[in-house]
């Protein structure tokens, strides 16, 4: 027996000679086998194209706006009957006197090493000051309607997926159908005239009632309610479609039917089965919009008159502001970029086949 644990032991090392691969037990090797290793390589490669993205938008948004002005910012700020004398003034003062890569080189410098977003035409405030005083606003109004959209859109979809033709899948996805059909500003206007105080229930705060959350939470979850439902319906119409069509899929793979054979219950077959594997697409949509939406709810912050980012950047585009236009336009970016790196690298743990 010595003798053949010898020979499995030359075995092992004449190979690992063969195949280039040294054993080493140290601690030094382990930590560098770990960061060149595909995952942290990965992660670092979905960085660096997130900063280079990043970038792009930045330049792009900067030479759109400057290049192709809607108005002029000068004479915007001066006022309808400023002397051209005045409008030179605040064109200098402003920087826009300047040539182009100046001006973008002057941006960039500011943005890249103190993170300075410029201040507004209009007030001379700093919009990263701005942004910053809305952002809770919008993420109110985001994660309570994220919350809304699951709770309603996932459990509706199961249901009709669990009874596919019948007359509550008939009706649960024709009412879908019409959520995603219905525009937001349609239903945020016709949610005002239906249920806010100045319309015919006169259940909710209506437009321009928001509270915020410190000064009255009772208040602030009542000025909210009506915007998050609003904001909801079409996301939750379109997870219950996608929840139904990818479960009906998966109930019929034969791992259900290996399951179902093992005498399992049909609705642990349902939620611990089907529904896992029916959800991952979902989970993946759901960070993207969630990151979409915490850029600015432009439309539902709009009709509903909510001080946040979205209202914002409306605002920003109604007066020609361009810092700010800029500003917004960036941070809705980072979001979005932000959320496609951490789905990818979610993916990458979840799923193997996804290639490094």
């Amino acid at each position: 027996m010595a003798v053949d644990a010898e020979r499995r032991v030359d075995d092992t090392l004449r190979q690992a000679e063969r195949g280039g691969v040294v054993a080493d037990a140290s601690p030094t090797s382990g930590l560098v086998g770990a960061l060149v290793s595909p995952m942290p390589l990965y992660i670092m490669r979905r960085i660096l194209w997130g900063v280079f993205l990043m970038f792009v938008v930045s330049a792009l948004t900067f030479l759109i706006f400057y290049t192709f002005p809607s108005a002029d910012p000068a004479a915007l700020r001066a006022g309808r009957q400023a002397s051209p004398a005045l409008i030179a003034q605040i064109r200098h003062s402003l920087g826009l006197d300047k040539p182009l890569y100046d001006q973008f080189w002057i941006y960039m410098k500011g943005l890249v090493l103190h993170f300075n977003l410029g201040y507004s035409y209009q007030n001379s405030v700093s919009v990263r000051s701005q942004i910053f005083t809305r952002l809770p606003v919008t993420l109110s109004l985001t994660i309570g309607a994220f919350i809304f959209w699951m709770l309603i859109g996932i459990p509706i979809g199961i249901i009709s997926a669990i009874r596919p033709r019948s007359r509550v899948d008939r009706a649960t996805m024709g009412g879908a159908l019409l959520a995603i059909s219905a525009p937001v500003y349609f239903l945020g206007l016709l949610a005002l005239l239906l249920f806010s105080n100045i319309g015919v229930f006169h259940l909710l705060p209506g437009a321009g009632s928001y509270t915020p959350l410190h000064s009255n939470p009772k208040q602030w979850f009542l000025s909210l309610l009506l915007p998050w439902i609003v904001l909801a319906a079409a996301f939750a119409a379109f997870y219950a479609r996608m929840v139904r069509g990818n479960l009906i899929e998966v109930m019929h793979e034969d791992y259900i039917r290996t399951a179902r054979a093992k005498g399992i219950s049909e609705l642990r077959v349902i939620l611990r089965h089907g529904l896992r594997a029916a959800l991952t697409p979902v989970v993946t949509l759901a960070g993207l919009d969630l990151g979409l939406l915490l850029g600015g709810a432009v439309l539902t912050e709009t009709v509903f008159n909510i001080p946040g980012v979205g209202r914002y950047a409306y605002d920003s585009i109604t007066n020609s502001d361009l810092p700010a236009i800029q500003g917004t336009v960036l941070f809705g970016a980072f979001f979005i970029i932000t959320a496609n790196i951490i789905v990818d690298i979610i993916y990458a743990f979840l799923d193997p086949r996804v290639r490094y």
